[in-house]
């Protein structure tokens, strides 16, 4: 029997080996087509056209199959440690760290994964909903005596404050210097590695050092405390591997750095994209603050917030039309096939998020916002699966999806029944897409009471 197996598997190599590669272009030598990959938003909608679902460029100095579509999300996902394994940009990878969650396969992930779950149970998740409800009035207050500002940049130290009090325990509303020197670092994410001084990758090394020893000062005054809080960091603190062994110093730090970023970045893309859409569709703002009337009697705990079907509707049609992570990379670890082509073991794979969401066969009219897609009666993200992956899928799922969709959806609820807010004519709302989808110009407001 092994034999045969053995006979089988050399037959299947062999015939993959045969296949042709995908359609497309590798680029310049050595960055490929990286650079128009950061600069041109339809850089996926061009090369889908010209060669369809399955091609291949060449980005970050790796040549890369990129694919489109649910059945590519589903094969990718079904074969996630067997075929691939978690692939990030390399300036990704130097600045989250070696020991984050983010960059770790194999066992260790799951070992690390099982451990972090636990401040994203539901239990957990209900003790968060005060927290983020006062941080959410003290931010409208604050932008209600503005009155006219840029949103972007407010939501991105709103969600920073979230992120630091409920997964780290820290409160850093006053510390100017750990944001700014944060945003500089994420700044360098997405960006080619090149280690000089004046770059944006230079400055971010740098930044990664300030940002793992003001991290290393939260860890040691924790420790000193003898009841941990359920949040991510206490989790953390308070585990151990099979030895009895605690995590080192080192990999808290890098897995608390990536926390703070996965619970910063995306939601603020998420949240922007919001109030852009609701103010853009005025029809759909009416109809969801209808429906925060008609709940308002009964407050913001758990079981009030899962009444507002509505509100849901919105929130997954927002994630559908600009999701805040447009795919991910992979790293070809054996030769496969997918749709007739060779996937060449060594390669990259990008996997296609926003070119899913739009797929016609899935969504009709998926260029319009129309939560009501997402009702029972159409439930058009049921039609197939792995169609609508906001959070990707498979063993590397977002483990906070959760915890996001809650701050999402207080901070909609809040937002609805307080206040109301205008775009400034004259800017420019076209979405810039490294790291995450923002507006041009910021998203600039008039912003008042109701």
């Amino acid at each position: 029997m092994k034999i045969q197996n053995r006979q089988s598997q050399n037959q299947d190599i062999l015939t993959q080996n045969q296949l042709p590669l995908p359609p497309g272009s590798l680029g310049l030598p050595l960055i490929g087509e990286t650079i128009s990959f950061l600069r041109d938003p339809d850089f996926a909608t061009k090369r889908q056209q010209k060669y369809g679902n399955t091609f291949k460029t060449n980005l970050f100095g790796s040549p890369t199959i990129m694919m489109v579509g649910a059945e590519a999300n589903r094969y990718l996902f079904s074969h996630e440690s067997q075929n691939f394994v978690i692939k990030w940009p390399e300036s990704v990878a130097i600045l989250l760290g070696s020991a984050s969650l983010s960059t770790q396969t194999g066992s260790i992930h799951q070992k690390r994964r099982k451990i972090l779950s636990q401040a994203f149970q539901p239990r957990a998740l209900a003790s968060y909903l005060p927290t983020m409800s006062e941080i959410s009035d003290r931010y409208f207050k604050k932008w209600e005596k503005l009155n006219q500002f840029t949103w972007y940049p407010e939501l991105r130290q709103y969600t920073f404050d979230i992120a630091c009090k409920l997964l780290v325990g820290t409160d850093v509303t006053n510390d100017t210097h750990f944001i700014e020197v944060f945003e500089e670092w994420c700044a360098g994410l997405f960006t080619l590695p090149i280690q000089l001084p004046w770059t944006k990758f230079g400055k971010a090394l740098k930044c990664r050092e300030k940002l793992l020893a003001k991290i290393e000062e939260i860890i040691l005054q924790r420790q000193k405390q003898r009841n941990n809080h359920q949040d991510a960091l206490g989790l953390l603190l308070d585990s151990r591997d099979e030895d009895g062994n605690s995590l080192s110093l080192e990999e808290l730090k890098d897995q608390i750095l990536t926390l703070l970023f996965a619970g910063h970045e995306t939601l603020t893309s998420a949240l922007s994209s919001l109030c852009l859409l609701l103010a853009q569709n005025p029809e759909i703002l009416a109809a969801a603050k209808r429906e925060q009337q008609i709940s308002c009697a009964g407050g913001l705990k758990s079981e009030h917030l899962k009444q507002m079907t509505y509100l849901d509707q919105i929130l997954k049609e927002v994630l559908r039309i600009i999701p805040p992570v447009g795919g991910g990379f992979r790293s070809v670890i054996q030769t496969c096939e997918f749709s007739g082509y060779r996937i060449p073991q060594g390669w990259s794979l990008l996997y296609q998020i926003g070119k899913t969401h739009r797929d016609q066969s899935i969504y009709k009219n998926p260029e319009n916002f129309e939560p009501q897609r997402f009702g029972i009666d159409r439930a058009e993200d049921q039609s197939k699966p792995f169609g609508y992956v906001p959070f990707g899928g498979g063993i590397r799922e977002c483990l906070g999806k959760e915890f996001a969709k809650l701050e999402m959806k207080i901070f909609a609820a809040l937002l609805l029944r307080g206040y109301e807010w205008e775009l400034v004519p004259g800017q420019d709302l076209d979405l810039v897409m490294i790291p995450t989808p923002r507006p041009r110009d910021s998203l600039k407001v008039v912003f008042r009471s109701i």
